[in-house]
């Protein structure tokens, strides 16, 4: 069913907190703008129009990008002066059905958006989903109350709401002037206008607070992935090893183009593993000379802003190393110490275990080094 829709993030958002209006901060990694757009663009809403503030170009340009079938324009002070901003430039036909929603809703489940286009269709003049009040609700003066208020008929109103261009076109030039709506719905009630009421969603929560975006990750539907990494370094001669970030001293050293801590970089591949993003040498190639001796704490601490930047978590991480030398058990704390501190993991959360070859193979003859790491993480689906 055709139908193009005007996505509000005009607004300050200063009661959300950071300092950054909520449409551009960051939900499960994504801009809250992104998820409500692109959920729209795959229902098939074309256009999507953003009605931003002016200035803002640059910002949902990032926001957006990568996207296609959206398009930004400039709002206005209040929300009714952009939501007309938008009906402007939408230029939709009379009998072209439009749905207003505010970004800062951003997970929007696409069945929403099905039942508001039904109820449209079956000859409602406007749609909107909403939820029952569950709690009861009390009217009070001075921190006493003074009345409860029957729920029975009370809903909360939720976006996007769904309208005929022409219908909601024609209910905005009755609207009295100097008067603020709350919502659209309240525009085409207040010309007449039969506004069909559909089942909304608890995840189409609006993000006003800043523990309303704690509340919107708790939502979001994650998947679990684990990934391995495995590395070998050979032994040279030296007066100390770095092993999971920890300096110990010994009568060799591991030899590699970095530090060679095997243990990080085994870790660091199975972080890259879990993503599915290559190994540590496409990001960190070894013929690289700026790599030279680095420290291997900064490969690590990439590929766990990597797993930041896509809205995820790292929750467990466990490495054994294997070699007959040193001895790893009398800093075994300290290695678990220092990968929880480097990750931000609790110290339940890290594993560092140590075996040997019983003198078997290369490790076993006292040539080199092996680690072995599983990591595991959350992201969004």
């Amino acid at each position: 069913m055709a139908f193009s829709t005007l996505v509000v993030a005009a607004g300050s958002g200063a009661r959300a907190g950071d300092g950054d209006p909520k449409q551009w901060r960051r939900l499960g990694g994504k801009p809250v703008l992104r998820w409500s757009v692109e959920t729209l663009l795959a229902a098939g809403s074309a256009p999507v129009v953003v009605i931003i503030a002016p200035g803002a170009e640059a910002r949902a340009a990032a926001a957006l990008g990568g996207l296609q079938g959206w398009r930004a324009v400039p709002g206005g002070a209040t929300r009714a002066e952009s939501v007309r901003a938008g009906l402007a430039a939408l230029d939709a036909s009379p009998d072209d059905i439009v749905l207003i929603h505010d970004a800062a809703r951003p997970l929007l489940p696409p069945d929403v958006i099905d039942r508001l286009l039904a109820a449209i269709e079956g000859g409602a003049d406007g749609a909107l989903p909403v939820l029952p009040v569950a709690d009861t609700i009390k009217r009070g003066t001075d921190g006493v109350s003074t009345a409860t208020v029957d729920r029975s008929d009370l809903w909360r109103a939720q976006t996007p709401q769904a309208f005929r261009a022409g219908r909601l076109a024609a209910a905005w030039a009755n609207w009295p002037a100097g008067q603020t709506p709350t919502d659209d719905a309240a525009v085409v009630e207040h010309d007449g206008g039969r506004v069909a009421l559909i089942p909304g969603d608890a995840r189409l929560m609006k993000l006003t607070y800043p523990e309303d975006f704690q509340m919107a990750e708790a939502f979001l539907q994650r998947q679990t992935r684990v990934g391995s990494g495995f590395d070998v370094h050979r032994w040279g001669p030296g007066s100390s090893v770095w092993l999971c970030g920890v300096e110990i001293p010994h009568d060799q050293t591991l030899i590699g183009h970095s530090d060679a801590d095997a243990g990080l970089h085994a870790l660091t591949d199975a972080i890259l593993g879990a993503l599915g993003d290559g190994d540590i040498g496409d990001h960190f190639p070894p013929s690289d000379p700026q790599w030279k001796g680095a420290a291997s704490d900064r490969f690590l601490m990439h590929a766990a802003d990597l797993v930041k930047a896509r809205g995820g978590e790292i929750v467990h991480v466990d490495v054994t190393l294997i070699c007959e030398q040193p001895k790893v058990k009398p800093h075994r704390q300290a290695m678990r110490e220092r990968l929880a501190d480097l990750l931000s993991l609790p110290l339940d959360a890290v594993s560092v275990k140590a075996t040997t070859t019983e003198t078997l193979g290369f490790t076993g003859r006292g040539e080199g080094l092996a680690a072995q790491a599983v990591a595991t993480i959350e992201l969004p689906r």
